[in-house]
């Protein structure tokens, strides 16, 4: 006989579980996890922290994710992509998966913050006070997720321009990740080799200027690093914001023998030079004044190339005669004025 209530009603049953599925029916967490690029130990976090998780089991007990619990969660690994926290990410993901939640709820749901804000939230790499563009890289980054880091990369140069972008995302992510790198005994090598690629990757595809400009050599701006000089991450970002602005360049890249930059320099006829050094062992002042002193043309109106000094390699040593940027900004304006006056 079935029992009733005061009501003359029924008692409720106990509460549903969660729908069941066929064996072979939907992911298993690891499956899932290395599908995304993310640790099990993560989405199992984010399950019990902000309920996304698999929402069926099979006859056997084991948990899995349907097609819409994998929509959410791969909303919610594209939103902290780009830095936005994950209870606030988790929130965007829940309601895209089921819609705008009621007025009363949503007015006590703060917003997602804006991604050109500051963030000073704990993360996986010290980061400190940074653009949240920053995060989104670091989180990529440390994922191993290229195609993330790749649309990233180029988001950040197409809404900012190159100059922002490398000072303001591009490098404080890289010293973040060499800062780990340097405090962990190697264990970050492939997060900072993956990161700098693709930073080089978005560089040289951001060369290309709005306008076609004339491909002459003469009136160029060369770029070299110093001999035995292998970082050319910085003179990368100044050809791509060259080049932007319409500036015929051209690129030597690392480790520039000294009669290499002296055959170019007799070759090309260039406005100006740039030498980088990151290190004070690199720099070579002798090279640098030997380059300042090229002429050629006719005699009477013969001329030789500006030189610029790039890189906290010459803090030591710079000779006189030529120019010492303070940073992006006012090497792309001199080299800009320089090739106008040619």
């Amino acid at each position: 006989m079935t029992a009733v209530n005061s009501a003359g009603q029924p008692p409720p049953g106990p509460p549903a579980g969660p729908p069941a599925v066929p064996d072979g029916t939907g992911l298993a967490t690891g499956v899932l996890a290395r599908r995304l690029g993310v640790s099990p130990m993560t989405l199992r976090s984010w399950d019990r922290r902000y309920g996304i998780g698999p929402t069926a089991r099979t006859a056997g007990g084991h948990r899995r994710w349907t097609a819409a619990d994998v929509a959410t969660v791969e909303e919610m690994c594209r939103l902290t992509a780009t830095g936005i926290p994950p209870a606030d990410a988790a929130r965007a993901a829940r309601t895209a998966a089921t819609g705008p939640p009621p007025a009363a709820e949503a007015d006590r749901t703060p917003p997602p913050p804006a991604a050109e804000g500051r963030s000073r939230a704990a993360g996986a790499l010290p980061l400190g006070d940074v653009r949240l563009e920053c995060r989104g890289l670091a989180r990529a980054a440390v994922r191993l997720d290229a195609p993330a880091l790749d649309e990233q990369l180029t988001a950040v140069v197409e809404r900012y321009g190159v100059v922002v972008a490398w000072q303001e995302v591009m490098v404080p992510t890289l010293h973040a990740v060499g800062r780990r790198w340097m405090s962990s005994e190697d264990q970050y090598v492939e997060v900072e080799h993956l990161l700098a690629w693709h930073v080089s990757t978005v560089l040289r595809r951001s060369a290309r200027p709005a306008v076609p400009v004339a491909s002459a050599a003469a009136g160029c701006v060369l770029l070299a690093c110093a001999p035995g000089e292998q970082h050319t991450l910085p003179l990368e970002a100044l050809h791509a914001a060259l080049g932007r602005e319409g500036v015929p360049v051209r690129m030597l890249g690392a480790a520039v023998p000294v009669e290499a930059l002296d055959a170019a320099v007799r070759r090309l006829g260039p406005a100006a030079v740039v030498l980088w050094a990151q290190m004070s062992s690199r720099a070579a002042p002798d090279l640098a004044r030997h380059v300042a002193a090229q002429r050629w043309g006719m005699k009477g109106a013969r001329r030789g190339p500006a030189v610029l000094l790039g890189g906290p390699g010459w803090s030591r040593s710079q000779p006189a005669g030529v120019l010492r940027p303070a940073g992006l900004p006012q090497a792309v304006e001199a080299l800009r004025t320089l090739c106008g006056e040619r």
